[in-house]
């Protein structure tokens, strides 16, 4: 089947291209058809998806939950979910014979994209922050990627890659506005509606670019239409009051980067301009969701309970789901003997350890 992409907001539809990644005509991110879906499996594959679902008693009884779990997403190849978008998006470059790309991180989508592109044969350079942490930089590093440190804020480091990818005339494999990345984090979806049952009510994702959580609502959509009477969870985003970009305009409040200022652990999350933030917006609201921002002593006090109460070590930004929920729980929106579902979407090595604030 033909792959087509479309634009999310003026809905211009066009043969799939692997130089796109903007509607050329109101300049809104694209998306895959869904009419023609990239259909599994990826070529371009190093094991990625089939993580855990567990269930965490401990923390449950702590918030007074008996149905609590968590998807273990750090245990894909290179410790984050990051892994189920790379796979599909670099088997689709490889697939229009690309040789060399470009992409701009703040550590675990450059890892990933690295590792993925040393598996097909493509050449990568990636954009980081200078102020990433040095074990997500050496890692992108050991996969034989080019990496390039660049002083400044995170849209600093997209433009220097954008302008990279236009003097070298390269593709610009943005894990953010690539149409495909999005449909492989679909997978996670397809995954937990055959490992829960019944299924959760809630999940709460830590929201930077929102991949993951774009890639459940549509995947739901699709599940949802195929089978009649199953029904989708309501699906919050959870960001830092640093840096709540997502969580403002659910809220229909105003929110400046330049006003507030971006200093987060959760470096993961740190997205003042999210390329795709009307759909993360229409994820929560349509599915019935909210969204809530947490605080630094918060999101460090839940990483710690997740390690020394279920012991599982993420990343600050996983633990800003956690966070979230006590919140959410504390508000009404989720009642105490709902089923709800966190994805745990990095590994805690790959980031700084932060003993107190």
């Amino acid at each position: 089947m033909e792959i087509r992409i479309r634009c999310t907001k003026c809905y211009e539809d066009r043969h799939a291209t692997p130089l796109e990644v903007a509607c050329h005509k109101c300049n809104g991110p694209l998306e895959v058809d869904p009419e023609t879906p990239i259909r599994e499996p990826f070529t371009i594959s190093l094991g990625e998806g089939d993580t855990s679902v567990v269930h965490m008693k401990r923390i449950g009884r702590l918030l007074g939950m008996d149905d609590l779990f968590a998807k273990l997403e750090f245990l894909n190849p290179t410790g984050s979910f990051k892994d189920r978008g790379s796979t599909a998006l670099i088997s689709m470059l490889k697939r229009f014979n690309v040789q060399r790309v470009a992409e701009d991180s703040s550590g675990n989508a450059g890892a990933s994209i690295a590792a993925y592109c040393a598996k097909a044969g493509i050449e990568a350079t990636i954009f980081a922050p200078a102020s990433a942490p040095a074990m997500k930089l050496d890692q992108i590093s050991f996969y034989g990627a080019n990496v390039k440190r660049i002083e400044g804020g995170r849209e600093a480091v997209t433009r220097a890659c954008q302008n990279f990818c236009l003097d070298q005339n390269i593709v610009y494999a943005s894990h953010n506005l690539s149409p495909y990345f999005i449909e492989g984090t679909k997978t996670f979806s397809y995954e937990l509606s055959n490992q829960l049952n019944p299924p959760p009510a809630h999940i709460l994702f830590p929201v930077g670019n929102g991949s993951l959580l774009i890639g459940t609502w549509k995947a739901y959509a699709e599940l949802t239409s195929t089978s009649p009477g199953r029904t989708s969870p309501r699906l919050h985003g959870i960001q830092s009051r640093a840096c709540m970009p997502v969580v403002s305009s659910v809220k229909g409040e105003l929110w400046s980067s330049q006003s507030q200022g971006i200093s987060t652990i959760a470096g993961g999350i740190a997205v003042a301009r999210p390329p795709r933030l009307h759909q993360c917006v229409t994820a929560i609201m349509e599915s019935g969701g909210t969204a809530t921002a947490v605080t630094e002593k918060e999101i460090l006090l839940w990483q710690k309970r997740l390690a020394q109460d279920e012991g599982l070590f993420v990343e600050p930004t996983s633990a800003a789901a956690l966070a979230g929920l006590a919140l959410i729980i504390e508000q009404g929106t989720i009642k105490r003997e709902d089923r709800v579902l966190l994805p745990l979407t990095g590994f805690g090595l790959k980031d700084k350890i932060t003993s107190g604030l």
